[in-house]
């Protein structure tokens, strides 16, 4: 486990493309003059020395000088001790969807980045509740076990995306089974699912298997994302919109935001539907329904001792500053039978 204390400098990494820059405009006004100054041949005899293998080394050098004294001053730090702690709280299971019917843009910037920001800002509220994470589509697959991993959970949630899934579909009954699979019989904490979707349910029997879920004790919220309007599924390429998914017949499919099947399906597990448009307003609502839960006392381990790793990255930092410092513009002999870049040309 590791830790960045000052991420902020990170944007120092920005220099590094300005670098690169500045060097490759004075290479060219530098090969620009020569030219006028001299011929390709008379330069060669002038300087015959002369690498551009070592110039590039130089710079690459330099950078990675720098990228390694950015990351000094972001401090890395790495967790060395480990403890067991008692916590109160919640099991939570997030179910994502990400169907092909998430990528529509009805709701900004689209239905599955929605989805994404919702379950981060409900986890950035959570207090010392356990998270889990489920990807469904056609059929149901774990992300992320129950955990108080809240970092993790967040860069699991943030890797999620529609092509993760080979079965195409909204089967919200997979997703409901395989959340019964990641709590613990033997802790008897508060369970709650909370589906993230646009309802568009292909199974027909999620309302059934929402009643079973409830009978072991699982409380399921629903969260719709979406607009019942309906919007294109767009196919894209690079990023750009090259059409929009068609049926058939050549229509274009508009999918729409199907809020009573997720009503029916937390209404059948003591649970409560929440529009998604929102995010303030569903973080306030599930926050407030979990406070109003009773918190069940269990362990966990946690790092409690992190020590900083800043002064591996200092001294590598200066090695290379002292290698560049070393690194002359002419060819050393063993570079010059390797002839790289072509210069004995």
């Amino acid at each position: 486990m590791f830790q960045l204390e000052e991420k902020i400098w990170f944007w120092a990494l920005c220099v590094i493309p300005v670098i690169i820059v500045i060097y490759s405009v004075l290479q060219l006004w530098k090969h620009h003059t020569q030219k006028k100054f001299a011929d390709k041949a008379l330069l060669k005899r002038l300087s015959p020395n002369r690498s551009v293998f070592k110039s590039v080394l130089k710079i690459v050098v330099i950078c990675l000088a720098f990228a390694s004294l950015t990351i000094a001053l972001v401090n890395p730090k790495v967790g060395t001790k480990l403890e067991t702690v008692k916590r109160e709280g919640v099991d939570i299971v997030f179910a994502v969807d990400v169907s092909k019917s998430m990528l529509a843009e009805d709701i900004a910037p689209n239905r599955l980045e929605k989805a994404k920001q919702l379950v981060t800002q409900i986890i950035n509220n959570l207090a010392s509740d356990r998270v889990g994470i489920i990807a469904y589509a056609g059929k149901a697959f774990p992300q992320l076990p129950i955990t108080t991993d809240y970092a993790s959970a967040k860069m699991f949630l943030q890797n999620m995306n529609t092509d993760m899934m080979s079965s195409q579909g909204t089967a919200i009954n997979e997703a409901i089974n395989l959340a019964k699979t990641y709590y613990d019989d033997s802790e008897q904490t508060n369970r709650v699912l909370i589906i993230i979707s646009d309802g568009e349910d292909h199974s027909e029997v999620a309302a059934k298997v929402a009643e079973e879920a409830s009978e072991e004790g699982i409380r399921i919220f629903t969260i719709g994302v979406g607009d019942v309007k309906g919007g294109p599924i767009p196919e894209k390429r690079n990023g750009v919109v090259m059409n929009y998914k068609k049926d058939s017949n050549g229509e274009t499919v508009i999918t729409r935001l199907n809020e009573e099947t997720l009503e029916n399906i937390a209404n059948e597990a003591n649970g409560v539907y929440i529009n998604g448009r929102q995010t303030s307003e569903v973080v306030d609502q599930i926050r407030d329904i979990l406070n109003g839960m009773d918190k069940t006392e269990f362990e966990a381990k946690q790092f409690a001792d992190f020590k900083d790793q800043f002064q591996w990255f200092i001294g590598l930092a200066i090695l290379l500053l002292f290698i560049d410092i070393f690194l002359l513009d002419r060819k050393t002999g063993w570079l010059k039978k390797l002839n790289l870049f072509n210069e004995n040309l």
